[in-house]
């Protein structure tokens, strides 16, 4: 919930909407400060994950070998992880378990931690990782810290995160009822950061038509994913204004929170790959969908995960599912 409503575009405009705001700070629903562990703050968390998150993004920027190499391939020769995934992902599980001991973590590489507080991290070392392969400056650490059962579709919800981009230095973070925003690396604390220059709040489009729609997707390892991806995109791209593949879904989230695409639409996606990204784009008056209008398909995730304004995410998702109301690739 936002403290008060930010200027929006013109009608029809499409540009983002980012203010450098000092607002107090908003009110945390209670469903979410409600279901945390004592003492547990939402803002408290959000700090965490913007510290771990920006801990990470310097290390895999300051610390890349000039020669980078494959460490090993996942489901395909395309989905390929660097010795920088790991370590990256070791060092956030040393941040994490150093701070929050009795959390469970979540990670893409699959070192997993069983936690007993009710709070899950969820954890991407590197989203992109194939454009940080090739050194293309789009990628990003995702962290994220989340209630329930991360592992299920539909059974959990983020109520912090923060996904910082080691190639712009900055971080882009939220709590459940705190807000969005884009902050410099190396900003310190809640209160500092709310009152200090710097941090842009961020809102997402007003667009309402489909037709100047900016879309945002990105595609499977696997070929044939990859073939029906493609099909789906042949009926797409007639209808919207133009699309977009950046190579992170984490980084194309953030681009809706912010207003530089107007929605994005994805297959395939997992709970890593979506958990900060998710609540940055809520927190900034976006709305986040799965396939289905009702049940665990509702929420985001490997069967669809689309995000967009609230005027424009139905039309979007009509896009990607059959009629009777799966995903379409």
């Amino acid at each position: 919930m936002r403290t008060r409503l930010l200027p929006q575009p013109a009608p029809g405009a499409s540009r983002p909407v980012r203010q450098r705001l000092r607002p107090a700070m908003a009110t945390t629903p209670a469903g979410a400060e409600g279901a945390l562990p004592q003492g547990v703050t939402v803002a408290g968390l959000e700090d965490l994950c913007i510290r771990f998150a920006t801990e990470a993004a310097r290390f895999i920027r300051d610390e890349r070998p000039e020669r980078m190499g494959v460490a090993a391939t996942k489901s395909s020769e395309t989905d390929v992880v660097t010795v920088m995934d790991r370590r990256s992902e070791e060092l956030l599980h040393r941040l994490i378990q150093a701070a929050r001991p009795d959390d469970g973590i979540l990670g893409e590489e699959g070192a997993d931690v069983a936690g007993t507080s009710g709070l899950t991290w969820v954890i991407d070392p590197i989203d992109g990782t194939v454009n940080y392969l090739y050194e293309v400056p789009a990628y990003a650490v995702s962290v994220a810290v989340v209630l329930g059962d991360a592992r299920a579709q539909g059974g959990w919800v983020p109520v912090a995160g923060a996904v910082a981009d080691p190639c712009l230095r900055l971080v882009h973070h939220a709590g459940r009822g705190t807000g969005a925003w884009t902050s410099p690396e190396g900003a310190e604390g809640v209160g500092d950061r709310r009152d200090a220059p710097g941090p842009d709040r961020l809102s997402v489009s007003a667009e309402d038509r489909l037709a100047r729609t900016l879309l945002a997707t990105g595609f499977g390892y696997d070929p044939e994913v990859r073939a029906r991806q493609a099909e789906v995109l042949l009926r797409v791209l007639p209808q919207v204004r133009d699309i977009r593949r950046i190579g992170s879904a984490a980084l194309d989230l953030v681009r809706v929170a912010e207003g530089s695409v107007d929605a994005y639409a994805e297959t395939g996606l997992n709970a890593w790959d979506l958990a900060a990204g998710w609540l940055v784009v809520e927190e900034a008056g976006g709305v986040v969908v799965g396939a289905e209008e009702h049940g665990p398909l509702s929420a985001p995730g490997k069967a669809l995960t689309v995000a967009a304004g609230p005027a424009l995410v139905e039309q979007v998702r009509s896009l990607f599912v059959t009629p009777s109301g799966g995903a379409s690739d």
